[in-house]
């Protein structure tokens, strides 16, 4: 059995995932590991570079959104810890041992997540707190100097980015996995608050930096992504903030969002 199963969810993002089972091969964690790319029925050709880069596939007869495919990456797998990974991401070398260095050293957290960086190197936002109509305002009005101070300091948050996300496989299992209803965003919040709910906490660590080149798995569908945003946005206030929903759902109308 491996110690670390790497899942990664590819829809029609060759070149991206290509980029990213390159930087891991380049620099292959040291711990045991095995890397396995669920395809949500991509018609780019992702199948087949995936395969010649080494990896073991899931190919998926349809889309099923991300949080069923991590799923199934998952269930798929039987090691000790699970690395969510996206598609768009580029690991440095040491990276992931040193997510897992700092996640095994700290016993009251269950899942892991690094500092995220553009092509840049400019500091990503990519933790933050339990998703409100509050958080959310101060989470957008959040400074430059802010990110840069914040991303800078290890700290419990009540969530990390599903960019890329460590976790141990008991607690995810536990957690029930990642909830399905959530196509796409807002299901690694969920995800995280339902780990919290068993006393776990969550880890934002500098110890290990990760390139996140954000928003280019979205860009070949702008509107499809704009929409599984509010969906999935709506079905978080749902399950998270009843009494919200309908004033949320009606602001988006307003707006013609929904």
């Amino acid at each position: 059995m491996n110690d670390l199963a790497i899942v990664i969810v590819s829809f029609n993002a060759r070149a991206d995932l290509e980029a990213c089972l390159a930087s891991l091969a380049a620099h292959p964690p040291g711990v045991s590991h095995e890397i396995v790319v669920v395809d949500n029925a991509s018609i780019d050709g992702s199948v087949e570079a995936a395969r010649a880069a080494g990896a073991r596939v899931i190919a998926l007869d349809r889309n099923v959104g991300f949080a069923a495919a991590n799923n199934a990456g998952i269930r798929a797998t039987n090691s000790r810890l699970i690395l969510l990974l996206n598609s768009d991401t580029i690991v440095p070398p040491g990276a992931i041992d040193a997510l897992v260095r700092r996640l095994l050293a700290v016993p009251d957290a269950a899942i892991a997540g690094p500092r995220l960086v553009g092509r840049g190197g400019v500091a990503e936002l990519s933790f933050g707190a339990m998703i409100s109509p509050l958080n959310e305002f101060r989470q957008k009005h959040r400074t430059r100097e802010w990110t840069d101070r914040e991303t800078a300091r290890e700290q419990f948050v009540d969530w990390v980015s599903g960019a890329c996300l460590l976790v141990y496989r008991a607690d995810a299992e536990h957690a029930g996995l990642l909830d399905e209803r959530f196509f796409l965003y807002t299901e690694d919040v969920d995800f995280c608050w339902s780990v919290r709910r068993s006393g776990r906490k969550v880890l934002f660590t500098p110890a290990a930096t990760i390139t996140h080149a954000r928003g280019r798995s979205r860009a070949t569908q702008p509107d499809a992504s704009r929409d599984a945003y509010r969906r999935s946005h709506v079905a978080f206030y749902e399950k998270h903030h009843a009494l919200w929903a309908p004033l949320l759902k009606l602001y988006l109308r307003a707006k013609g969002e929904l």
